[in-house]
């Protein structure tokens, strides 16, 4: 008979608040120095992060693995006379990380969105780069998602000073083009920063992307993540490092974070956007755009089908009334339903009627963090 293993009671520690997270790590030169070195000590940082959560059965595809690194000036402009055009400055241009489908239709429309949309806001697009990658040390489910990857050299205008102003107006742009086109995403739009990412294996970044092994590609920051993931699939997006930030447990559930900022957009506002706000909500993708947001596997779910009908019943009917978040809508809470359901306030009905139709495919689930509930007045 196997002995329980037992420990000393300690007043700070309990074991079920044991929980695994992912594995993170930094490189900086405090001066500011750019080397190659600080992209090779980083990425042999995240090779040392091998964890048994962060691959999959047959060991050959990862949660994903990923680096944040400054954009190297020297390694881009070098990069762009091959392709045949100019950059400009340190800083006068912005570089896109596109995860395109392999589609070419599909993606030659998406690659043409984006450049109206960049011109559209002002900024000129230069040029488009095939990012080198060798897809040969991928394991096979990795290989089958595999997006076209590629990068999109954006110019900055004179009215724009370097630096976050011009970074606005690139994030502007994103949210403009990822609207748009729902099959794409883009791992990073930014004048100062890019991210290489993955469903690699810890080993596989390096092995995979060919920019990470030049030595002209060169930075002061690196930040690495490798995913070991507990109650989300893996795939391309959702390695790391994010945009601007790289965490190392989970925050919550996917679709919890992103009601939570959805159930906020209406009190959301910046001084330094303001004029464009309504470019850039919804802040995150959602099932606030309807079905076109939805992957094809999950359109007939009766939840999905429930925010679809909620979707298209407030871009419809409800377009001409305000709608604002409050804190209940005066009836009891049915906890078997979703309560994203409106209180409508008008002369077409009473006080305090809530729209039962709308509670109809919302069903309840432990995943969920639920909406703030709407009503919607005149």
């Amino acid at each position: 008979m196997r002995q329980k293993e037992t420990r000393p009671v300690a007043p700070m520690y309990d074991p079920r608040f044991e929980h695994d997270a992912c594995g993170i790590g930094a490189v900086v030169d405090i001066k500011g120095r750019k080397t190659h070195q600080t992209v090779d000590d980083a990425l042999k940082i995240v090779e040392k992060l091998e964890h048994r959560a962060g691959k999959d059965a047959a060991g050959e595809t990862g949660d994903g693995v990923g680096i944040l690194l400054q954009i190297s000036h020297s390694f881009f402009t070098k990069a762009a006379a091959e392709l045949g055009f100019e950059l400009g400055g340190e800083r006068d241009y912005g570089v896109g990380m596109f995860f395109f489908p392999q589609d070419d239709l599909r993606r030659n429309q998406a690659m043409k969105m984006f450049q109206l949309i960049a011109e559209r806001e002002g900024m000129e697009f230069i040029g488009w780069r095939e990012v080198p990658v060798c897809p040969q040390v991928l394991g096979r489910k990795a290989r089958d998602k595999m997006p076209r990857i590629v990068q999109g050299f954006v110019r900055r205008p004179e009215r724009l000073a370097m630096g976050l102003e011009f970074d606005r107006r690139l994030y502007i742009a994103r949210r403009e083009f990822e609207q748009s086109s729902g099959d794409t995403y883009v791992a990073s739009l930014s004048s100062r920063t890019i991210v290489y990412k993955g469903m690699f294996l810890v080993g596989q970044l390096r092995q995979f992307y060919l920019d990470l092994r030049d030595e002209d590609y060169t930075s002061a920051i690196a930040l690495v993540h490798s995913r070991f993931s507990t109650n989300t699939d893996p795939s391309w997006e959702r390695a790391h490092p994010n945009r601007l930030i790289a965490h190392n447990g989970e925050i919550n559930t996917i679709r919890g974070n992103a009601d939570r900022m959805l159930a906020r957009e209406e009190t959301m506002s910046s001084p330094l956007l303001e004029e464009d706000m309504d470019k850039i909500l919804p802040v995150v993708d959602n099932f606030e755009r309807g079905l076109s947001a939805v992957p094809e596997e999950s359109k007939d779910d009766p939840f999905v089908q429930g925010m679809d009908k909620i979707y298209k019943q407030l871009m419809t009917e409800l377009e001409s009334l305000e709608v604002k978040p409050i804190e209940a809508v005066g009836a009891e809470f049915n906890p078997e339903f979703h309560n994203a359901v409106m209180q409508v306030e008008s002369e077409e009905y009473e006080s305090g009627f809530v729209a039962q139709e709308l509670q109809k495919g919302y069903m309840y689930r432990e995943s969920v963090v639920r909406h703030s509930m709407v009503a919607v007045v005149q």
